[in-house]
């Protein structure tokens, strides 16, 4: 499997795979490869297959990590997609090896991601994990579960943060999207949402997380997207307009 790491060497002249088709992410895709670049000097690892797909994993000391969880000493997974004609063939648990195998070279306890008890868009399917000899460490609601794969059965468990199986910390009415640079389609999203946001009767506040200490505390295990309605979690899904509209129209 020929394997290109990025750096920021060659993260110029490489495409994100994730965002590999689709013109209109142009200003997502610069906005993820500045996130990015900040992230690799902290020791995030881009791995992906060289050829025109979708067919990648990426991955951060937990320490370093954009999400909620309390954890040490763990490598966590941040995304890991293989699509269309490359499933199936083993591009999958080969990426996940070398994010397993990097993890026991420095020493670490194990590996772990954030996943959910059903298929949701935007997450892993966990029963991929669960076969690889992952194990579901805890849970948050509604339906987000941490899963991890100890390479020590002693090693002390991960678990997501007290503020992520809260939620919102206040009741407050409208709605409430938190977004991140690390997926390339945020950003052009939330701009597509923007006259829409301008034209509605209900309160509706955008919020970008722009640093680790925001994303570790925020009320939801999923920080690159989440979106709240009248302060309860509502998806992790990134919203079009026109599910953005059908949304106020039900308030």
């Amino acid at each position: 499997m020929d394997i290109i790491t990025l750096t920021n060497q060659n993260i110029e002249k490489e495409h994100l795979c994730c965002a590999i088709d689709s013109k209109a992410t142009n200003i997502g895709v610069t906005a993820k490869k500045s996130w990015l670049k900040d992230r690799i000097n902290e020791g995030l690892k881009l791995k992906k297959l060289n050829a025109r797909g979708k067919v990648f994993i990426e991955y951060i000391p937990v320490e370093m990590g954009w999400m909620p969880i309390e954890a040490k000493g763990y490598m966590l997974i941040n995304c890991h997609w293989v699509s269309g004609s490359y499933k199936g063939k083993g591009y999958g648990a080969e990426l996940l090896k070398e994010c397993e195998d990097e993890a026991k070279r420095l020493k670490m306890k194990g590996v772990l991601l954030v996943s959910s008890n059903k298929k949701k868009p935007f997450l892993s399917d966990k029963s991929f994990y669960l076969k690889s000899g992952y194990e579901v460490v805890d849970s948050a609601p509604p339906y987000f579960e941490l899963l991890a794969k100890r390479f020590d059965n002693k090693a002390e468990l991960p678990k997501f943060t007290q503020s992520a199986k809260k939620g919102f910390p206040e009741e407050i009415k409208g709605v409430d999207i938190f977004y991140t640079a690390q997926c390339p389609f945020t950003t052009p999203y939330i701009e597509l949402l923007k006259p829409t946001i301008l034209t509605s009767n209900i309160p509706i506040r955008i919020h970008q997380i722009k640093s680790r200490e925001e994303a570790q505390s925020h009320f939801c295990p999923v920080t690159t997207y989440s979106v709240f309605v009248d302060g309860k979690f509502y998806t992790q899904e990134i919203l079009t307009a026109k599910k953005l509209e059908q949304l106020i129209s039900k308030l």
